[in-house]
């Protein structure tokens, strides 16, 4: 009895360590980050140096700020793929609309453009 205990306990633990040498296929991984990067524009497309991007935690509320720089490009790394965000952008008491990166979105890198003052 003792004997096929062990023998069953060992065949489990070789077939775990075997499982482990062999990685899942792309298809069953779930992105464990994506990446929202964007450029903030004015109404004439041209960059808004020093503009402030807010992005917002759908679930926690916690806000996330970015000031651009000359080329009006921002980047928010490692969000989680299961929370919605909102993001705007704000310069010189203007402000962008606010778009929303959607937790059914499954791209791990995500381009919102923001573009504050005229259409």
């Amino acid at each position: 009895m003792k004997r096929s205990v062990a023998l069953v306990c060992v065949m489990l633990a070789s077939l775990l360590l075997t499982a482990e040498q062999f990685p899942r296929s792309g298809k069953d991984k779930q992105p464990t980050t994506r990446l929202l990067t964007g450029q903030v524009t004015a109404g004439n497309g041209a960059p808004l140096p020093n503009s402030v991007v807010y992005l917002t935690n759908t679930r926690t509320m916690a806000i996330k700020t970015y000031i651009v720089g000359k080329d009006g490009n921002y980047r928010f790394p490692e969000l989680s793929p299961n929370v919605d965000y909102h993001v705007y952008a704000q310069f010189n008491n203007q402000r962008s609309d606010t778009k929303t990166l959607s937790s059914f979105d499954s791209r791990t890198q995500n381009v919102i453009n923001l573009h504050v003052g005229g259409k």
